[in-house]
């Protein structure tokens, strides 16, 4: 198979060039042009290209794809444009991009610039200063060839770039960064523009219908000063913080601002629903969201921008300003957006949801057996657990003290406390006083005393990384301490390294608190912590594990969380169904003894599978 590096040069000026919009929207845009390309085989010389769409097709498929490995920094975005403008499929999709990521963490610069610099490939040449603005044909021949250069240096860093990182890079991770790129540069799934024109209509409506209720002017709720004299005629002083950005004292009216969110269960109701009004009204992302999906589905099929290793334990993240992760499934008009993505006719969409795979790796990591067993014979963990808190027979649980034993079940599980978990409740609508939460993590740990015992090794572990010191615990030794050029880290099952870089420990008001390098600065981290990076990372492992088993026979088209949704022919759907439940329920080789199991729904739209 051959290895093709490509890299193409584009049109683009002040308004249109992918700072400003999406990748789907500028390929897809009737101003794109490609303005020329740069191809390498294997490690042949670089040609640079150039030409009208038709010659740079006609040049492009000169190339056996079907028997070639398409490598790109950022394929995201080239991949597009072979699949989209030149009808070019290669057999397998590499990107140095996301190959940093997961070598490097999440936090480092995934620029091709910064990479070639940690790797002391050479200098990547700066952007020609006389393209923006330039259609092919405005650049004089001079001009076209200092941007040929230009690309030809790209593409020779991008290839020696992989052949660095390539080296004892897991082969799984390379298929799986395979299978996460096809969702976007071979996309299936449509969108149904009047479900949405509709759903755009009933946001603004709501809104409308808020500042009616609320009986004051759209001016007086979007104005600071005029909201905080609203607020001040109800006797009611607003409340106020200090801005990071210039360090003076500011309106406190985000919707993430605590002393704001209390104000809506003021004693005067008017004073609830004008901020009820306010962050109703403030808030954009619905409607901008809706109007986005709009624009795609007028366009064509909704490539699904689904990040590889978007987090620091591996999972992905939505990517070019589509968070697909997060569309809403609650409220007035909740799942409408879900709604609107549908199957092309002829198929039917399966959703699998691996359940409660956080908890399920936790007992096993731990060695939690009783827990364990609990999972494998399928018993209802939530309400054993909330049978112990309220000391009732279990067929005499309620619904609200199952809830509680839910969240005692998926909260307490990571070291929780009891003031966090009290505020963990009252945000589900369950209020419990800070010492009968304290009461229900005690029967939790006491319950569950290898759990806690685990909490302990991974602090423990900290503390050997801080002494260079090498350590491995779990089932079958499963977390291991690794030192990295930058740091310590965790080796995972798929041979990646979860990264804990230039991690430092100080003396606090709790002891010994240790803090790790990220882009943002520094986070702090403990054991509770790194035991919730660890299941989200080994749940991460199990996934791509699955999804690439169901890809030998289906196409995973979406990924979110703990599921996965392919689309498959209607004409298959049971045999569809059955399988990619089996792979979905298949623990991996080593994972031996860790129950695992799933539940999937069908539909011809992803909201109908819930």
């Amino acid at each position: 198979m051959d290895l093709i590096t490509v890299d193409f040069e584009t049109y683009y000026d002040k308004d249109f060039s992918l700072r400003k919009v999406t990748t789907e929207a500028y390929i897809r845009d009737p101003q794109f042009e490609v303005i020329g390309v740069g191809v390498k085989v294997n490690d042949g010389q670089t040609e640079w290209a150039s030409g009208t769409h038709e010659q740079i097709k006609s040049y492009l498929h000169t190339f056996d794809w079907a028997d070639s490995m398409l490598l790109c920094h950022n394929t995201m975005f080239d991949g597009a444009i072979l699949a989209w403008i030149f009808d070019v499929r290669p057999r397998v999709l590499a990107d140095t991009l996301c190959m940093a990521r997961a070598l490097h963490g999440v936090e480092v610069g995934g620029s091709l610039h910064a990479l070639t610099q940690r790797y002391n490939l050479g200098t990547k040449g700066t952007e020609v200063l006389d393209a923006k603005d330039k259609h092919r044909l405005d650049f004089t021949p001079e001009e076209l060839g200092r941007y040929g250069d230009y690309c030809v240096n790209d593409v020779e860093l991008t290839y020696k770039l992989f052949m660095k990182m390539a080296k004892g890079f897991p082969k799984q991770e390379m298929r799986i960064i395979d299978m996460t790129l096809r969702m976007f540069t071979e996309p299936m799934l449509d969108l149904d523009i009047g479900l949405l024109r509709q759903h755009l209509e009933n946001t603004k409506k709501i809104k409308e219908d808020l500042i009616e209720s609320s009986g004051v002017t759209r001016e007086q709720l979007m104005s600071n000063p005029k909201f905080a004299e609203l607020l001040v005629s109800m006797n009611v002083e607003p409340p106020m913080k200090t801005s990071l950005t210039t360090g003076k004292e500011t309106y406190a009216f985000a919707k993430n601002d605590e002393a704001f969110k209390a104000l809506q269960e003021h004693d005067d109701p008017r004073v609830q629903a004008l901020v009820t009004a306010r962050l109703g009204t403030k808030s954009t992302l619905e409607e901008s969201r809706t109007e986005r999906f709009i624009g795609i589905a007028k366009r064509g099929l909704i490539p699904i921008p689904v990040r590889y290793y978007a987090a620091h334990t591996g999972r992905w993240g939505g990517d070019d300003k589509i968070n697909i992760q997060n569309l809403p499934s609650r409220g007035a008009n909740g799942k409408k957006l879900k709604s609107s993505i549908i199957a092309p006719v002829g198929y039917t969409l399966v959703d699998c949801d691996s359940s409660q795979i956080e908890a399920r790796v936790l007992a096993w990591v731990a060695g939690q057996d009783d827990l364990v067993e609990a999972f494998a014979n399928n018993e209802d963990v939530y309400i054993k657990m909330a049978s112990k808190i309220y000391n009732v027979k279990e067929e005499d649980v309620t619904k609200e003290q199952r809830f509680v034993g839910k969240s005692t079940i998926l909260g307490a599980g990571y070291g929780m406390g009891a003031v966090r978990f009290a505020e963990q409740l009252k945000s589900f609508g369950t209020t419990i006083d800070v010492a009968e939460a304290r009461r229900i993590i005690s029967i939790y740990r006491e319950a569950n005393w290898k759990i806690s015992q685990f909490w302990r090794n991974c602090q423990n572990m900290l503390v050997e990384m801080s002494r260079d010191k090498p350590m491995s615990f779990g089932a079958k030794n499963i977390v291991k301490s690794v030192r990295t050029q930058t740091g310590y880290g965790v080796e995972l099952p798929s041979g990646l390294v979860m990264r804990y870089d230039d991690l430092e420990f100080e003396q606090g008001e709790r002891g010994v608190e240790f803090s790790y390098k990220t882009r943002r600065g520094r986070t702090r981290i403990y054991g509770g912590k790194v035991t919730e990076n660890v299941c989200q990372a080994i749940a991460r492992c199990i996934m791509g594990e699955q999804m690439l088993a169901i890809a030998k026979k289906y196409k995973p088209v979406l990924t979110v969380h703990d599921s996965v949704v392919c689309c498959v022919p209607d004409d298959e759907l049971d045999e569809a169904r059955q399988y990619i439940e089996a792979c979905m329920s298949t623990t991996p080789s080593w994972a031996e003894g860790m129950p695992i199991t799933c539940e999937s729904g069908i539909g011809k739209s992803y909201g109908d599978c819930e």
